[in-house]
């Protein structure tokens, strides 16, 4: 069985979720993008096959104990977490993980992570088919990200896809998209806030 370490890219604020912020109440924002980072730390750190999360952080605060990143972009933050994560854990698989997804639960990315671990890459497709949200690389395999938009054709190229439940799917990037989360059922945090802000069910 393999182990896996996660990682994660997080955004400073105010730079964070930027589309998010400009489709909700400028005074929900940050703490909207704290819950939604919460539930899904909560769901990974729930995940079994997990044997540890590394935050990869544009800069430093972002969160205790990150990684800050020395390559620019998204893509440049992962390939920097997965060369930590290759000097220190090489026997573990490594995959990368986006950090909008407030309806993930733990025993769908174990899943996803079981059928990642019978291939060298694996990705799972946001919900509409474009995107990336999970990124897989076996022990000893470089993980080469190709995040941005149109990401998920990039990383077809050179990865197998994998089915995976809505909860991991359902990335977080507008109001709409928030909205589809809150009918799968999100996380504490982001319930929370809800009944704070009246969030759409």
């Amino acid at each position: 069985m393999i182990a896996w370490t996660v990682l994660v890219p997080l955004k400073a604020l105010p730079a964070a979720k930027s589309r998010l912020a400009a489709s909700v109440p400028a005074h929900w924002h940050p703490e909207l993008v704290a819950a939604i980072r919460a539930d899904t730390l909560r769901a990974v750190d729930a995940a079994t096959a997990v044997a540890r999360v590394l935050i990869v952080a544009d800069v430093e605060g972002v969160a205790e104990g990150a990684l800050v990143q020395s390559s620019p972009g998204l893509n440049g933050a992962l390939r920097d977490g997965a060369e930590f994560a290759r000097q220190h854990w090489a026997a573990d698989g490594v995959a990368a993980l986006v950090g909008d997804l407030p309806a993930l639960h733990g025993e769908d990315l174990d899943a996803a992570l079981a059928a990642a671990a019978t291939h060298l890459r694996a990705y799972v497709a946001d919900a509409t088919g474009a995107g990336t949200t999970l990124l897989t690389a076996a022990p000893g395999v470089v993980l080469n990200p190709r995040f941005g938009a149109g990401s998920a054709r990039r990383h077809a190229q050179h990865c197998v896809p994998l089915d995976a439940a809505a909860g991991l799917r359902n990335d977080v990037d507008s109001a709409a998209d928030l909205a589809a989360a809150m009918t799968l059922g999100v996380g504490p945090a982001t319930s929370a806030l809800s009944l704070r802000f009246k969030l759409p069910a």
